[in-house]
């Protein structure tokens, strides 16, 4: 089965608070400002299968290297890694 083929079978993950998240869910795709949250609905749709990381790069137009950023620092911090205004408590 390609990746394709499974993405079209996911219909929806489970999101940072725990609830369903589908791709009407979220962040619009001119998002500015990058709170806690919003990051971390693309961080877990990706994940889960919803976006490819291709997909929610263009969407958001990140690059490569932001999001897995944003990828590293939940995995290393949880969802507080993500605070911009404490990234130099999170940075190694």
């Amino acid at each position: 089965m390609t990746e394709q083929q499974m993405r079209a079978r996911v219909r929806y993950v489970i999101g940072p608070d725990g609830s369903p998240l589908t791709v009407a869910d979220l962040p619009p795709k001119d998002t500015k400002r990058w709170v806690i949250r919003r990051k971390a609905e693309v961080v877990a749709a990706v994940r889960g299968g919803l976006l490819s990381i291709e997909e929610a790069c263009d969407r958001y137009k990140l690059t490569v290297d932001e999001f897995l950023s944003w990828q590293r620092s939940i995995d290393r911090h949880g969802l507080p890694g993500l605070r911009a205004t404490r990234v130099q408590d999170y940075r190694d």
